[in-house]
Order: C-alpha cells, then structure tokens, then sequence
C-alpha cells in the first residue's frame, strides 16, 4: 500500500510547494517597470502629441494670459458652456494643472531616454570600428578583382581612397566606417528639445506676462497695481518689476473701405513715448503688430484696440461732476459695437450710473434696429441708459460692469451724436457726449529665456538637419594571396540607412582602389580591359 500527502500529491500534480512559489514583481520591480515604460521612446512621442493636442483649445479658445477681455465676452456669448470649459481650465491652458503634468512627464522621459543614449554615442564615436566580418559576400555590395599588387600595398592604398572614413586595420582586411554624424544630429535633436523644454519651463518660473489698456493721452508704469491682469512666474518677485514708464501718444487705426473686405483691419499703429527709468531721458517708438516695444529686457505687444467715449456728466445743480473718456469693450472686431458703464459715484446727491452703447458708425438695420456698418468712426454714436442709487462702490467689481440691483432706472437716451446732451429725467442732472478717443490692448512679456530657447530650438533643426542628410556607411577590404601568386582583393559595403539601396559610392570607391593598385602594382600592370567584378544584394540586410 502506498499513501501520500496532499503535499506529494501536489507535487505528482505538477505543483510547487508553497516556499517555491514564484513571487509578484514587488515594489522595486513595479518602479523599474514604471520607469522603463517612462523613458521609452514610444511614450515620449505620446507625450509629445498629447501636449501638441493639449495646445489645440489654447489656440482657439480666447485665454485669460492674452486677453481677459476676450474670455468675458466668450462668458457673456456662451452663459451656460464657459463655465463648463472655465472648470477644465481651457481658459488657462498653458497654466493647467493637466498641461502641467504633461509637460513634466514629457521632460522626465526625454531625460531618461535621450542621457543614457547620449553617453553609450559618446562611447561609441571613440569606439574602433567593427571587426570584418568571416563572409564578406553576404554584405549588400561585394566587388572582387585581383592584382599583381602585394597583400600589404593593397592594404596600404585603402586609406588614401577611404577618405572621410574611420579605419581599422585587422590582420589581412581593414574595417572603414563613416556617417558618426547622423545618430550625433539625432542625439543632438534630442538633447536641444530637452534644453528647449527646460528653456520655456525657466521662463513661466521667473518671468511674467501682463495686460493693462492705455487710453489715448494716458500713462502707464510698470507696477503691479498698474495692470489689468498680470500672471508672473512662481518665483517672480513683483515688487522687482522693471521701472519703465510709457505714455501712448497717439493711436490710428486703418480699416479697408471697398471690396469684399470692408471692414477688416489694415494696420494699427500706437505712437508712444517711454522711458527706461525715473529720470532717464525719454524715447519715442512706433508701436505695431509684430513690431513690439523691448525696454530693460521687457517686450510690449500691441494686441488690440478699442473706443473710449468721452462723456461730461453734472448735477442737478449744473455742477460738472464727471468728465473723462470710458474705454468701452467691443462685443466683436467686424463692426466693434462696444459696451461700457459709467459710473458717477460723486454728485452730491444720489449716486448715478449708466449702460452704454457705442456705435463707430451708426445705422438702422431692415427691422429698425441701431447697428455699426463699419467698425471704423465714420459716424460715431451712442445710447444710455441711466440708474440712480447705491453703485456699490464699497465692494469691488469689475470697471465694466454696473451693479443695478437696487438701483432706480432713470430711462434711456435718444441716439446721441457727438455733441449731443441728455437732460435726464426727474431733474437728475444731464449727459453730454463730447466725442471718443481710441484706446490700445497692450501685453507686457519678461521671459529671459528667450534667447537659450531660440538656440535650443536652432540646435534642434541642425541636428534634424544632420539625421536627415548624413548617410553612415561601413566598407570593408580583404586583401589575400590567391594560388596563382595574385593578390585578391574583395570590397564590400554596407548603408545603415532608408537609401542604402544606393551603391554607387561603393563602386566609385571600388574603381579607384583598382585604378591606384593597378597603375602601381609591382611586375606585371594588369591592363585596364580586366575590370573589377562586383554584385549588388538591394538594400535587405
């Protein structure tokens, strides 16, 4: 009889005792999985497309960095989507905690991809070329001729036509290699990506980007409660802003008059004086799209324009208590109708407040409706609507809205021309449209990156430039004594790329080699009527 435990009849079952068990990959095997799957290639190129469609909504949708203005509109056309979109941060794009993770993730596996391959190049460059190889006629190209030449001359000549090539000599053959500069440019590509990623990632921490609106005759200095909205780097000291001043002169705006693009803008220019700092001479530049105004390492864009209104408002006892331009927010650039308030907090009574309308050039529509042909000032108007009580002025709120909650509505205004005055009801006081001025969109941009991202992105494109047009090539020549006393010689070369298909080099270096032995060959010259035997294998390797 023959008993067994459960623990033999595992083992007659094919199953491993307990102990023998093979284990899980366990936390260090996890993190080497982890980080291999990181820095491989593959997931540095889906990093890389998801930042560049991660970019997409950057691009189409308005974002709060460039104009804040533009996002309020997008809120005003859009009530019920914006908030949706504001929640995925699509107004931040580029300053989102996702696009943030990506870019960081990217950079990490370009770090661990690009730095060890970058080292074994490195090795490799200084490395002798490779052995040749025991069969010579398995290569792509082979030709084989002979010669009266010794072994040794042969042997000796190879380098004088393997010109631009590395070679090695190993017994009776010698190794040639050349083309090091394409896995260099490819090495280069990546390595100048990394110092862009880094280049850009250096200028979002110290630098800052700014927006503020200057109207025609105002000021502006580069202080932070100057601004309309500033987003600096997190390790950007605002209290260090550089101190330039700049006041905008002038600004004109040209818009096309015929033609089926009436309407669309042909230039703006803003004329502005600036100084670098208090008391230092003052400069004029002429301020354009493209055509940025740089002071003490600041670049200061033109992005946009827009009208200011100019409105003088008094009293119920005739007393002029508001008297000053309104930049006022156009809705859209095909006609620039704009919106904007008007705030008269000082009257010596009620408080008053007004909605406006401006039309550059004013027109009624099929139904009856006011309307702006055109978005230059041709025939400039506007309509108000007027409230009396609290502003609320205790509290902060933005300059372009009117809180009317609470507030009497007076009653809206006649279509006002330049010139025109309102007298508004109940005695409260009267209106006068006294004319507009126009004013800019600026954006101030300190990023002291710029310079290292542009030779970055420079080295990127030669080293593109280099993988894309260095062609490696490996030749190799055996040189022995055949039994009829003659040398033979056997050459054969390999292309480590798409185009290796392509020997004709490989023949050229073969008919010079021939041609130099052959004119010095030792007793008898061969005459030229004998020419090199060789074959071609395609480009399979």
């Amino acid at each position: 009889m023959t008993t067994t435990t459960s623990e033999n009849s595992e083992n007659t079952s094919g199953g491993q005792p307990p102990g023998n068990r093979p284990k899980g990959l366990g936390a260090i095997g996890w993190a080497r999985w982890v980080w291999r799957t990181l820095t491989s290639m593959r997931t540095a190129l889906i990093l890389l497309f998801l930042l560049a469609l991660g970019a997409i909504p950057g691009s189409i949708l308005p974002q709060n960095v460039v104009s804040v203005d533009e996002v309020n509109a997008y809120f005003r056309e859009n009530p019920e989507l914006a908030p949706w979109l504001d929640r995925l941060y699509l107004f931040d794009v580029f300053s989102s905690p996702w696009y943030g993770a990506i870019y960081l993730l990217l950079f990490v596996s370009l770090a661990g991809c690009v730095l060890p391959r970058a080292l074994v190049h490195a090795k490799a460059v200084r490395a002798r070329p490779v052995p040749t190889p025991r069969n010579l006629g398995r290569m792509p190209y082979v030709a084989r001729f002979s010669t009266d030449a010794s072994p040794e001359t042969a042997l000796e000549r190879v380098g004088g036509v393997l010109r631009g090539y590395r070679t090695e000599r190993y017994g009776d053959s010698v190794s040639a290699e050349t083309g090091y500069l394409r896995e260099v440019g490819n090495v280069l590509f990546h390595l100048a990506l990394l110092a862009l990623l880094l280049a850009l990632a250096a200028g979002a921490f110290f630098g800052y980007r700014g927006n503020m609106l200057i109207v025609e005759g105002d000021g502006f200095a580069n202080t932070l409660p100057s601004y309309d909205a500033v987003y600096p780097g997190h390790w950007t000291d605002t209290d260090q802003f550089e101190p330039f001043t700049m006041h905008l002169d002038s600004f004109e705006a040209d818009f096309i008059e015929e033609g089926d693009l009436r309407g669309q803008a042909e230039s703006y220019v803003a004329e502005v004086t600036y100084t670098e700092a208090p008391g230092a001479p003052e400069r004029q530049h002429r301020l354009e799209v493209n055509h940025p105004l740089s002071v003490d390492g600041v670049q200061v864009y033109l992005l946009g324009h827009g009208y200011a209104p100019e409105f003088e408002v008094r009293n119920a006892d005739g007393d002029v208590v508001f008297d000053q331009a309104v930049p006022f927010l156009h809705r859209e650039t095909r006609s620039y109708t704009s919106d904007g308030v008007i705030k008269v907090p000082d009257t010596g009574g009620e408080e008053i407040g007004f909605v406006g309308v401006f039309l550059p050039t004013v027109a009624e529509d099929a139904e009856g409706e006011l309307t702006s042909t055109f978005p230059g000032p041709e025939n400039p108007a506007v309509t108000l609507e007027a409230y009396r009580g609290d502003l609320g002025m205790s509290e902060p709120q933005s300059v372009y809205q009117l809180r009317t909650t609470g507030m009497e509505e007076l009653g809206e205004s006649p279509v006002m021309a330049v010139g025109d005055t309102w007298e508004l009801p109940e005695e409260a006081g009267s209106v006068t449209f006294k004319g507009y001025k126009q004013y800019a969109t600026l954006q101030s941009n300190r990023d002291g990156a710029r310079l290292p991202a542009l030779g970055a992105a420079t080295t990127a494109v030669a080293g593109l430039l280099l993988t894309l047009f260095v062609r490696p090539r490996r030749v190799w020549v055996r040189a022995t004594r055949g039994a009829d006393g003659r040398t033979r010689v056997e050459l054969a070369g390999l292309g480590k790329t798409e185009a290796a298909g392509d020997n004709s080099e490989f023949h050229e270096i073969t008919k010079q080699l021939a041609g130099r032995l052959r004119s010095e060959s030792d007793d008898n010259p061969r005459t030229p009527s004998d020419p090199p035997e060789s074959t071609t294998r395609g480009s399979d390797r």
